[in-house]
């Protein structure tokens, strides 16, 4: 058996900067995206997971309401693609455009980055402010398949609570979803 080795993104410390490549063939940097935004929100996800599935509308109209007030999000893409074609680059551009993600799409092929935030889930959410800080993490909401709409809107009130300058008052949640599948 061998041991997965993660680094983590704790509430109040600096989240990992990272270059990633997106869908849209540019390479992206986190600390870009701080210069530009007041909040960004890093979405550990996948092509395959049901789960991620079930958030897209979600995180479409996150990013649509809430991007007007110096917020984007960030999709990336940590699970290994050799052992499965459906989480290839070129899989990961097909999923975007099926589904008209309205938020950049990012190739996490090392894993590195994904394992220096600490995710281990798809989806998992983490909430970075201007200067860098890792202010929440965890769930999107409570679930996606309740109805009517979840009770707690996790990141949606983490992120409107740090763009009035509030307190976040839930910080982490436990992240529910498919396990990430990492490469030996």
């Amino acid at each position: 058996m061998s041991v997965l080795k993660t680094m983590d993104s704790p509430i109040g410390k600096y989240a990992p900067d990272f270059e990633l490549p997106g869908i849209d063939d540019q390479v992206h940097h986190l600390r870009r995206y701080l210069e530009k935004f007041r909040a960004v929100g890093v979405i550990s996800m996948c092509n395959r997971c049901p789960r991620v599935g079930l958030y897209i509308d979600t995180l479409k109209k996150l990013q649509a309401e809430l991007g007007k007030e110096g917020f984007t999000l960030i999709g990336v893409n940590g699970n290994i693609a050799q052992n499965d074609p459906n989480e290839s680059f070129d899989n990961m551009k097909s999923f975007a455009r099926e589904h008209q993600l309205n938020f950049p799409y990012l190739w996490d092929s090392t894993q590195d980055v994904t394992r220096s935030f600490g995710a281990t889930k798809t989806p998992m959410a983490f909430l970075i402010d201007k200067d860098g800080i890792v202010r929440y993490r965890g769930q999107i909401d409570s679930d996606a398949q309740q109805v009517p709409p979840p009770q707690k809107a996790y990141l949606k009130n983490a992120v409107a609570s740090l763009l009035k300058g509030e307190e976040i008052l839930i910080t982490e949640t436990e992240a529910l979803g498919s396990s990430l599948v990492w490469r030996n």
